[in-house]
């Protein structure tokens, strides 16, 4: 039956930033099928199914453990080790979850953007979705581990800046969400960027505090430590580990920064997308 209210006229965009945004407004069904479908396709046939959530982060706390906390010797500000480095891991996770599949999104998804319509910008934003499902449950286990060290008298206090809790979220979801559509924009005719991504978000992360603080890096590595600094993930997991662990190297020019970036790359991303939308089917 025909429906005036949700029926469009498909049309070229009038301008790059053209988002379109009462369209993804009246598609919202379809997001969150494509949340279900990304969550389906993922755990069937799995034995554990979503216990994989904890299982990865769980692991990767216990080797950090091991080998950066114990074998390495790097300071953990005084945090008990698998606290320090599963906060690190919970948050950079779902950044990089955010960024990985955004970026093939065009590539991953070519079969369906060449024979329906829909606004484009759903694609990645359910992934931004589904991969927040995830980030929920890792951080009900980073929850569980504070709740055992704080039973068992660690030295850690949440401050005041646990309040800009769902900043840093959105701060993390949107700069995945721009960078992984700038990198998915351009694999659409450069396909070998799609095989350096994985190997270049490992890089980044030893380039962001997730196994050291800032304070370590400026301490021993100053001529290495701006790296670190203008990253735009350094401030991001620094306010996240001070907000719920009271030590960190917080600072509201730092969170500023981040900030700024984040817009700016996600406004370029948004750009770039819409523009490599148009025709990305003949290069696909």
């Amino acid at each position: 039956m025909y429906n005036e209210e949700h029926s469009w006229t498909i049309e070229a965009k009038a301008s790059l930033f053209d988002l379109k945004l009462n369209e993804i407004w009246a598609y919202r069904d379809l997001l969150w099928l494509l949340v279900r479908r990304d969550f389906v396709s993922f755990y069937k046939q799995t034995i554990l199914g979503p216990l994989w959530f904890f299982i990865q982060p769980l692991f990767t706390t216990i080797i950090f453990t091991f080998i950066f906390g114990n074998l390495a010797g790097i300071s953990t500000d005084g945090l008990p080790k698998p606290l320090f480095y599963l906060a690190g891991i919970t948050a950079w996770n779902y950044f990089a979850d955010c960024l990985t599949k955004t970026s093939t999104v065009f590539r991953d998804n070519a079969g369906i953007f060449g024979k329906v319509y829909f606004p484009r910008l759903i694609m990645p934003l359910s992934i931004v979705v589904s991969n927040l499902v995830r980030f929920g449950v890792q951080m009900i286990l980073f929850l569980i581990m504070m709740g055992y060290y704080y039973f068992t008298g660690a030295n850690f206090n949440i401050s005041w800046a646990i309040c800009l809790f769902p900043v840093v979220v959105i701060l993390m979801a949107l700069l995945g969400l721009g960078t992984g559509m700038i990198i998915s924009a351009m694999t659409t005719k450069y396909r070998d960027l799609a095989f350096l991504v994985g190997f270049g978000v490992q890089l980044l992360m030893y380039a962001t505090t997730v196994i050291y603080p800032l304070s370590e890096a400026l301490k021993k590595y100053p001529a290495y430590a701006w790296i670190i600094e203008y990253n735009p993930m350094t401030p991001i997991i620094e306010t996240f580990r001070y907000g719920f662990l009271g030590e960190g190297s917080f600072s509201w020019s730092s969170l500023g920064y981040a900030s700024g970036i984040t817009t700016a790359l996600l406004l370029f991303g948004i750009v770039i997308f819409n523009k490599v939308e148009r025709n990305f089917v003949d290069t696909v």
